[in-house]
């Protein structure tokens, strides 16, 4: 398995795309999110095949937060269904993967401080 994932997720304003940018990095799920849009969806929601124009987030973490980082994104985003998708990543900068490794490891440090105390 990736040690590193990209992970994608959707929504209709770009608001709410910066508002899942912000939450993800603030919370150390992500090292980095970046917001792209709009962007043309074409997909098939309950019967009917709609368009939309949506805002992309691609978010950087590590494979080990994937959990926790689907669990905020749900809990932030305005879908009943979001999209939420983990792309491996293979190969990368080793300066960028050590920048990403350390700014993700820093929510693990926070959690294990708190239950020390």
């Amino acid at each position: 398995m990736a040690e590193y994932v990209q992970v994608f997720t959707s929504t209709a304003r770009r608001d709410e795309a910066q508002r899942i940018a912000r939450e993800m990095v603030e919370r150390r799920l992500a090292a980095c999110v970046q917001v792209l849009g709009p962007v043309s969806s074409t997909y098939r929601w309950k019967g009917a095949i709609e368009t939309s124009d949506e805002w992309l987030c691609l978010i950087k973490t590590r494979q080990a937060l994937f959990d926790e980082l689907k669990a905020a994104i749900r809990e932030v985003h305005p879908y009943e269904v979001p999209e939420i998708l983990a792309v491996p990543v293979e190969a990368g900068s080793g300066t960028y993967l050590a920048w990403l490794e350390a700014e993700t490891s820093k929510a693990e440090q926070g959690a294990a401080d708190a239950q020390a105390r």
